[in-house]
């Protein structure tokens, strides 16, 4: 008989845990956690952050409304009060692994592009110009030294 290969899935799963990003509703843009699974459709997360603007209070949510991350809260229990996730959480230091991920970088990024004023546009503009200008004088000056 020839060895049968398991392997994971690659796909991240809906677990207790798992932390989400919570997208539209009053909590968009917050981190929360798994805490159990209610259905195929619902989940209740809570999002025990020190501080205040970016807690999450405990609560059911549509998993529509959630972004699984591939950060996990290992050996949490099923249903686990708010002190329970909230020292796992500090534990495992999510928030700190969450602002040195590339997907809260490009985020916080575009937040703040977004909130440029007309002006500030305009002087991105001309830097950026500059910095081509740059770019293309030094490629020019190694084009004539090769030749």
């Amino acid at each position: 008989m020839g060895d049968a290969e398991i392997k994971a899935s690659q796909w991240r799963m809906v677990e207790v845990g798992r932390v989400v990003l919570i997208t539209g509703g009053p909590q968009d843009g917050k981190l929360a956690t798994i805490v159990e699974i209610i259905d195929h459709k619902r989940a209740l997360v809570d999002g025990p952050s020190t501080d205040t603007k970016t807690a999450v209070p405990r609560s059911s949510m549509p998993l529509s409304h959630l972004i699984l991350t591939p950060l996990v809260l290992a050996k949490l229990p099923r249903g686990a009060r708010t002190g329970v996730v909230k020292a796992a959480w500090e534990k495992a230091g999510i928030e700190a692994k969450w602002q040195e991920s590339a997907w809260a970088k490009k985020r916080s990024q575009k937040e703040r592009r977004r909130a440029l004023t007309d002006f500030e546009r305009f002087k991105v503009m001309r830097l950026r110009k500059q910095a081509r200008f740059e770019v293309r004088k030094s490629l020019a000056k190694v084009k004539t030294a090769a030749k």
